[in-house]
């Protein structure tokens, strides 16, 4: 694996994007029309979506921190999406700058911007991949060329397996993609429950639908299935908003729609 491509990317704007709807609920401006229009939808159902966009991102920093924090020093992030400030290697190198981080996605739009992916501190290595989740194998393959198997890595799905529905065989790729990994790895994950809402949450789901993406608001016995066999840092299986929140302010959150956890592979 390359630590940057060079191909020019061919960017859809005649559908919607999950990730570049994701960058509509930050603020951000790697989005297009069509992709408005969608975010719109989804937003005049469910109000707090870009509050439910920065807990989600509030807590890859979280939970990047606690690990850099334990000593990991290697992480596989799928589902990177468009790079947004801090970034995961900009977070774990401010604890240990040796830090190697792998980027995964497949929008041709992130691949565009997959420079700011690769600033990594001059002790550690950052590299991306522009590749899906449902290719396991090449992912492996290629993480192994910047990241050592012997010793623990940290594997990232945050908010991803919401857009990977069982006909894909969800349960099975994290099963693909944390098998490789040593004892000591751990599993990142959010994902987003229609279980405190599930019209709206349904509504949602249909909207992305319409526009292509596939998606699968699973329940919390449907999300802890992808947690099976670790060993979860406390506090458990959480909303986003709840899982070790910096402030007082955060928990407010606590009720927003997406499930967060983090589970280590038994020694």
């Amino acid at each position: 694996m390359s630590d940057a491509e060079t191909q020019p990317p061919v960017i859809d704007t005649s559908k919607p994007h999950a990730a570049r709807m994701y960058d509509w609920y930050l603020g951000g401006k790697d989005n297009y029309p069509v992709d408005w229009a969608a975010a719109e939808q989804v937003q005049a159902l469910f109000p707090q979506v870009p509050e439910l966009a920065r807990a989600n991102r509030q807590f890859m920093v979280r939970a990047a921190r606690a690990l850099a924090g334990l000593g990991v020093r290697q992480f596989l992030d799928i589902g990177t999406g468009i790079p947004t400030d801090p970034n995961l290697h900009q977070v774990v190198q401010a604890v240990g700058p040796e830090s190697k981080v792998v980027y995964v996605d497949n929008d041709p739009i992130v691949l565009r911007h997959a420079q700011a992916l690769l600033t990594s501190a001059p002790e550690g290595r950052t590299a991306y991949l522009q590749a899906d989740v449902r290719e396991p194998g090449k992912i492996i393959e290629a993480a192994r060329e910047i990241l050592d198997f012997d010793e623990p890595v940290a594997l990232s799905m945050v908010a991803l397996l919401h857009l990977v529905p069982d006909e894909y065989g969800a349960l099975g790729l994290v099963r693909e993609l944390l098998d490789p990994l040593p004892a000591g790895s751990h599993l990142v994950l959010s994902h987003a429950t229609a279980d405190t809402d599930p019209d709206t949450w349904n509504a949602v789901a249909d909207v992305y639908r319409r526009g292509g993406t596939p998606v699968a608001v699973r329940s919390r016995a449907e999300f802890a299935e992808f947690l099976s066999g670790l060993e979860l840092l406390d506090p458990g299986i959480a909303f986003v908003s709840d899982w070790r929140p910096d402030s007082a302010d955060q928990r407010q959150g606590a009720s927003l729609p997406l499930y967060a956890a983090v589970g280590r592979k038994p020694r």
